[in-house]
């Protein structure tokens, strides 16, 4: 497989004066998602994890509806990119080939190409309500995704989207891209095939929450997605359609919610008394 990273010689201009140095910058090739030997769309990724960037990116585009739709995958690689070759079954092949008759053109963000202002931004799949987290587990969450991103902290570039085990307290996976489409779509991926249920945790992003981050999310069966940045109005109106509780600008001392805050239990938090009491002096009675 091709390497992820690459270490490439650069100069560093600072107030004390110049130096030559290097840096390790992660790689970027275009990947084709090849189904019964068509060509769908082609991705600039991050060379890693393809098998679940294959899976994750059939599911969220709504190609299959399940991962046993997918006979058989190849990750061939070229010269110039690598190709993610998938065998549909029979009834899947026939209904992905009719719908590519029906397309104008081959996206990487699944909204080009449609025939429709309304096709854009479809109803979303409806999440179930099995779900449920604490403030202080998103807290968790989020202190322990930094260190699991093996790539971003090497190079300080990529970025993740992981997958929180609440019943067992830890990231259960956690992938990474220089897109963050790619990142989620094989994170849903790795769900799939791991056999995962989204229902025992939520799922944590290092991007900002576009309308496609929430559709991806739905398809997937995420009932809470937690983002480090802030999300788009739209975003927002999908997350509420399709029952996600989203949690957004989260950093390590403050999140918030946005969406069906049923599921997030707000108990008290370690400090609380100090803060509230700091935040009594601090405004004006």
């Amino acid at each position: 497989m091709a390497e992820t990273s690459r270490r490439v010689p650069s100069r560093r201009v600072a107030r004390a004066g110049v130096e030559e140095t290097s840096r390790l910058i992660p790689e970027e090739v275009p990947v084709a998602l090849v189904y019964d030997g068509s060509t769908h769309a082609v991705m600039m990724a991050t060379p890693a994890d393809l098998e679940d960037f294959a899976v994750g990116f059939s599911l969220t585009e709504g190609i299959v509806a399940d991962r046993a739709e997918i006979r058989e995958i190849e990750i061939v690689e070229h010269d110039n990119g690598i190709e993610a070759r998938m065998w549909l079954k029979p009834a899947s092949g026939r209904k992905h080939a009719e719908r590519r008759r029906r397309i104008v053109g081959p996206t990487a963000c699944g909204l080009c190409g449609v025939e429709s202002l309304e096709a854009a931004v479809p109803a979303p799949r409806k999440v179930s309500h099995g779900a449920a987290t604490t403030a202080a587990e998103i807290h968790k969450a989020l202190a322990a995704l930094p260190p699991a991103q093996t790539l971003n902290v090497a190079t300080r570039a990529v970025h993740g989207a992981a997958f929180w085990d609440a019943s067992a307290g830890v990231i259960a996976c956690v992938r990474e891209d220089v897109g963050r489409h790619n990142a989620l779509d094989k994170l849903v991926g790795a769900i799939a095939l791991a056999g995962l249920d989204p229902a025992r945790g939520f799922v944590v992003l290092t991007s900002r929450v576009s309308v496609e981050m929430v559709q991806k999310a739905a398809q997937l069966g995420a009932e809470i997605v937690v983002a480090v940045s802030a999300p788009t109005a739209l975003a927002l109106r999908v997350a509420e359609e399709a029952g996600i509780t989203l949690v957004a600008v989260a950093r390590p001392d403050a999140f918030e919610i946005f969406t069906h805050p049923e599921r997030i239990s707000l108990a008290a938090q370690p400090g609380d008394g100090d803060r509230q009491e700091a935040l009594k002096h601090a405004l004006p009675l």
